[in-house]
């Protein structure tokens, strides 16, 4: 068969496939945007200002309304009313994740924040339950906080009253509180180790709210395929889940099972 008539043939399949996905969902989803075959309203959409871009569509399609990001129907909730009615009067309901190819691939399904269906209950259940016995809630968990608001006083006087820009100090308080809790121990600013986790938390940040990533999420066979951002954010993955494996390990060597001292061992 000829090459281009193959080609022809292919793209017209996928087009009739997306309409056919497109129609048959469209009565059971709020209104939306008419999107195109294949790339949905990705032209309707500012890459550069998506908040802008969403609050226009609100205005035209109300509060709640339905995007497709590629073949894949979003729904989409503007404004505070829209969402404290999904996620606190109707928690429950909303209460599920939805998928992230960059995460899904980096975890393999695993996790806390990006896990899916009852492996998530499941995570989230067993870490509630321990952060509570280690103190969630309580005494335990403000001492670690006043003290680490201590140290961010202490950072912010070694400036001398000079201008600043305070984003990466006011960035490594909650980090350290967190660290605490999960290594037992905080970073002092100046650790290298703290500062190198810091850099790639950032980096991985910014490459996430990428337009690239945002089509590698949607298209995500572009994760397996093609060069991009999406390699350093799995590299930087990588290095971090290295870094607390490696932390694991010390903790296992001095574990004392009748005394949990953190959120790794216990």
């Amino acid at each position: 068969m000829d090459p281009v008539l193959l080609l022809v043939l292919s793209l017209s399949c996928l087009i009739l496939l997306s309409l056919w996905r497109q129609s048959s969902g469209g009565g059971k989803l709020p209104p939306g945007p008419t999107p195109l075959p294949i790339i949905g309203n990705f032209l309707q959409i500012d890459v550069k200002d998506i908040q802008k871009s969403f609050t226009n569509l609100s205005k035209v399609y109300g509060p709640v309304y339905t995007l497709y990001l590629g073949w894949k129907p979003t729904v989409v909730l503007h404004g505070y009313e829209a969402v404290k009615e999904a996620l606190v009067d109707h928690g429950e309901e909303f209460a599920g994740r939805g998928r992230f190819p960059a995460f899904d691939k980096a975890a393999n399904g695993m996790g806390i924040v990006f896990s899916n269906g009852n492996r998530w209950k499941d995570t989230r259940r067993f870490s509630l339950m321990t952060l509570r016995n280690l103190g969630m809630g309580k005494r335990s968990i403000e001492d670690r906080v006043k003290e680490e608001a201590q140290c961010l006083v202490e950072e912010l006087r070694k400036t001398n009253g000079s201008p600043c820009d305070p984003t990466f100090i006011l960035g490594c308080a909650p980090c350290n509180v967190i660290c605490s809790i999960i290594f037992q121990d905080r970073f002092d600013y100046k650790d290298q180790n703290f500062l190198n986790l810091m850099e790639k938390l950032n980096e991985m940040t910014k490459i996430l709210s990428t337009p690239w990533l945002q089509v590698c999420n949607t298209f995500s066979a572009l994760l397996d395929y093609c060069p991009g951002s999406h390699n350093q954010f799995f590299k930087n993955f990588a290095c971090i889940k290295n870094y607390v494996l490696d932390k694991t390990k010390e903790h296992e060597e001095s574990l004392d099972i009748t005394t949990p001292r953190d959120f790794i061992i216990f």
